[in-house]
C-alpha cells in the first residue's frame, strides 16, 4: 500500500493492516503518533534521549502487540499506555523513581521563580515545579490516559494517594498557567 493511501485511513484501519503484518501501516502511525509519545515520556521526566528509547521500545512492543488493539479507544491512549509503562519499569530497574513528597531539585526551583507569563510559561516548564511523583502521576492519568487506578497499580502506590498526588499537581498547574489578571480576580473572590 502507497504512503499517500496509508495517510487517509484512520487509525483503527491502519492497525488492522499492521495485525496483518502490513509494516508500512504502522509506520504511518509511528509516523502520526511518535511526538506525541515522545512528549508524554518527557513530561513524565525523562530526558531527551531517554524519552526516543522509551518511544521506540514503545512502537516495537505495539507492533508485536497491534493484533490486541480492537479500536475500542484512540490507537495514541493504547501507545501512550504502553509507553508509561515501559517508562514506569525502566525507572523502577535503574532505581531512580523516588516516589516520595520531595520538592524539585535545586535546578527546578529556577522555573518555580521565572515571572508568570504567558511568553515564558509553558506546560513542559509547570510540570518541572511539580515533584517528582505528583508529575507522574498527572502525566500518566492526563497525558498517559490511564485511570486512576491503573497509574495506581502501574506505581505501586494505593489509590487515594495517586488521587492526593494528581489533585495536588493539578491545583499547582492551574495556579502555575493562570494568568495574572485572572489569579488577583480569584484571590479577591475568595477574601
Amino acid at each position: 500500500m502507497g504512503a499517500v493511501k496509508t495517510a487517509a485511513l484512520h487509525d483503527v484501519e491502519l492497525a488492522a493492516l499492521a495485525a496483518a503484518g502490513d509494516r508500512a501501516a504502522y509506520g504511518e502511525l509511528v509516523r502520526r503518533h511518535g511526538p506525541a509519545v515522545r512528549g508524554l515520556v518527557r513530561r513524565m521526566g525523562a530526558d531527551s534521549s531517554a524519552a526516543d528509547d522509551v518511544a521506540q521500545d514503545a512502537f516495537i512492543l505495539g507492533f508485536e502487540q497491534v493484533a490486541e488493539f480492537r479500536g475500542e479507544g484512540a490507537f495514541a491512549g493504547w501507545i501512550k499506555r504502553i509507553a508509561a509503562r515501559l517508562y514506569l519499569r525502566r525507572m523502577k530497574k535503574d532505581a531512580r523513581l523516588f516516589l516520595t513528597d520531595q520538592t524539585p531539585d535545586e535546578e527546578d526551583h529556577s522555573a518555580l521563580d521565572e515571572p508568570r507569563t504567558a511568553s515564558r510559561m509553558d506546560l513542559d516548564t509547570a510540570l518541572k515545579a511539580l515533584s517528582g511523583v505528583e508529575r507522574l502521576c498527572v502525566s500518566l492519568c492526563y497525558g498517559g490516559d490511564l485511570s486512576h487506578s491503573e497509574a495506581a497499580e502501574a506505581l505501586n502506590l494505593p489509590l487515594g494517594t495517586v488521587k492526593s498526588h494528581v489533585k495536588r499537581g493539578l491545583d499547582k498547574l492551574r495556579a502555575r498557567l493562570a494568568p495574572e489578571a485572572g489569579l488577583g480576580a480569584t484571590r479577591l473572590g475568595h477574601v
